[in-house]
């Protein structure tokens, strides 16, 4: 609660000691009845007009310090609490401990996450993205699932995180300092192809020594094929979604396409959060790490992998087609930029 200044509260004592009403003092003052009324109470029952001491330790920094470290910190100015401690002290002179800081930041509502890895976008990738949500806007859950999904991933047998952390609010979209920007296919030991339909998961197949135009083909062949064949599919009534990996672009690719008459959906770069089996990965990935035996070989990791993908059930991936229209929505909202897909 904010206190009255000295000479305010003087006046406030002089109207009430010349008889003038709790009521009145409070209207020509412009302040609260209640206030006034404490300070009438007090004055009867001490004779005194001073301000009633704070209890607790006072604050290290003033208000318009606080608002520095918070702008210095949401403008990622000084992503840290030990930038931000150092710039205060070096612009303001004044000296805080990181731990000053960061309840500063708590009491504002920030809180330390840690960053969530996204690719690095560009002004040309928000540009497409945006594009993209753009023209797709309208489509319905129906239209989502004629797309068969697909995509690389990498299980690791050992992996570090390289976690750092960021503040940000509760509920806060993401935005750029909230993000670690990676590379794909960073690290990793085993590399596999997988598909998924409105139908259930599809073929998955593990991917042994270069991964070229050619061995994509074959497993376009295959696998993809052979998952429209297992679920009894139309190929000329579902649309195959793929990234913009240059196999998947390339000449050889692309006939092979017309060559099946396979509609291809035009995808935008860096776009992971668009495509769902990016959350069948996380899904997978979660189920290897829960199991109780811990693999330490690359046969007996992709014995793992095969028996969680085949054990996903066709409501994890209903759920994931039912969640693109939302998807769509919130990159129309960051206007091309990182979503929390």
């Amino acid at each position: 609660m904010k206190q009255l200044s000295t000479e305010k509260r003087a006046r406030v004592v002089a109207l009430l000691e010349e008889g003038n009403t709790v009521r009145y003092v409070a209207h020509v003052e412009g302040i609260h009845f209640s206030t006034v009324s404490r300070i009438n109470k007090r004055l009867k029952e001490t004779g005194s007009n001073e301000n009633k001491l704070k209890s607790g330790r006072p604050r290290l920094i003033t208000s318009r310090d606080e608002r520095k470290v918070l702008r210095l910190i949401t403008s990622n100015e000084a992503p840290t609490a030990i930038q931000a401690k150092e710039q205060l002290e070096r612009d303001e002179n004044i000296e805080v401990s990181t731990e000053t800081i960061r309840r500063t930041l708590r009491r504002n509502g920030l809180v330390a996450r840690t960053k969530i890895k996204k690719p690095y976008l560009k002004k040309t990738h928000r540009n497409r993205r945006f594009t993209f949500a753009k023209r797709h806007l309208h489509w319905t859950i129906s239209d989502w699932s004629k797309v068969i999904w697909s995509d690389e991933s990498k299980f690791n047998i050992f992996s570090s995180d390289g976690k750092e952390y960021c503040w940000k609010k509760v509920g806060e979209p993401l935005r750029d300092s909230h993000v670690k920007p990676t590379v794909k296919f960073g690290g990793g030991n085993i590399m596999v192809w997988g598909c998924f339909t409105s139908l259930g998961v599809g073929n998955l197949c593990k991917i042994d020594g270069k991964m070229d135009s050619e061995l994509y083909r074959r497993i376009l062949t295959e696998d993809f094929l052979g998952t429209l064949s297992w679920y009894n599919l139309n190929k000329e009534e579902v649309i195959f979604q793929q990234d913009n990996d240059p196999k998947h672009t390339a000449k050889l690719t692309k006939e092979w396409f017309e060559e099946n008459d396979i509609k291809v959906l035009e995808w935008p770069a860096q776009s992971p959060d668009l495509n769902p089996i990016e959350h069948l990965w996380n899904e997978v990935d979660r189920r290897l790490r829960k199991l109780p035996v811990k693999v330490t070989k690359k046969d007996k990791l992709w014995e793992q992998i095969q028996d969680v993908w085949n054990d996903i059930n066709l409501e994890v991936c209903t759920k994931l087609i039912e969640s693109m229209p939302q998807r769509i929505q919130d990159v129309m909202k960051a206007r091309g930029g990182y979503t929390r897909w």
